[in-house]
């Protein structure tokens, strides 16, 4: 069954009730017009309004996973998927999925890891008031040249939520965060692993919440990803100091 599908679309989901269909919705007109065996996965991350009635009312297949957290519920998302690729991006409807065929044909010719790049250092487009000033001017562009420098990922932005990879590849590697740091933790672990990792320019759109805060945390989650940085980095020279010669 899971040879039999081509593509997995994960989307995370917590108190998205606002944008979750309309989400789900621009998803099956992508997989419609794309034309191969597919499907949909949403994941429901403990939410108390109605965003699990409502993915219940689509095409997408329900999955519920307790632990909080935006890893945690990809996690779950990528091990419920059975496709030979996965694409996840958020529920917020600030991602344009229409984009996501572009990723698709970059692994089907052999990358390992494609990400969207939002950013203009990687020719990304960013609408107005779609992103904070501090994450466009300073956050992410200095993550990501943290990680360019220390790693030598070969991306722009690695906090972009859109993104696509070869489910064999990832099941190879270890990744623990749960929290925001799933996403720059998985570009690391790409790198290191030696795996083909590029990125394409996308748009980020502004979200189409009104009532919901976004879910990510500034400084807690800044702190986070260098405190994941660090210990990476860590880690990989304990290994290196423990090889003969």
């Amino acid at each position: 069954m899971q040879d039999a599908i081509e593509l997995s679309v994960v989307v995370p989901c917590r108190n998205e009730h606002e944008t979750i269909g309309s989400t789900i919705a621009e998803i099956e007109t992508m997989l419609a017009d794309l034309e191969c065996p597919a499907e949909i996965i949403a994941v429901d991350n403990n939410s108390s309004d109605a965003s699990g009635t409502i993915i219940a009312g689509t095409s997408a297949r329900l999955v519920k996973e307790p632990m909080p957290g935006y890893g945690a519920a990809l996690k779950r998302g990528i091990a419920e998927s059975r496709g030979r690729f996965v694409i996840f991006g958020d529920a917020d409807a600030s991602y344009d999925f229409s984009q996501s065929p572009a990723m698709l044909h970059r692994l089907q010719c052999g990358d390992s890891l494609v990400l969207g790049c939002r950013l203009p250092a990687g020719n990304g487009n960013i609408e107005p008031g779609a992103m904070p000033w501090l994450h466009r001017h300073l956050g992410n562009p200095a993550i990501s040249w943290l990680c360019r420098r220390v790693f030598s990922v070969p991306v722009h932005d690695v906090y972009c939520g859109l993104r696509g990879f070869a489910r064999a590849d990832y099941e190879k590697l270890s990744i623990n965060s749960t929290s925001m740091t799933f996403a720059v933790e998985m570009v690391i672990r790409f790198t290191l692993a030696q795996r083909r990792v590029t990125e394409t320019p996308i748009t980020l759109r502004r979200d189409g919440r009104i009532h919901t805060r976004p879910h990510l945390q500034t400084f807690r989650d800044g702190f986070r990803t260098l405190w994941t940085v660090f210990s990476i980095w860590r880690d990989e020279r304990r290994a290196e100091s423990r090889e003969p010669g």
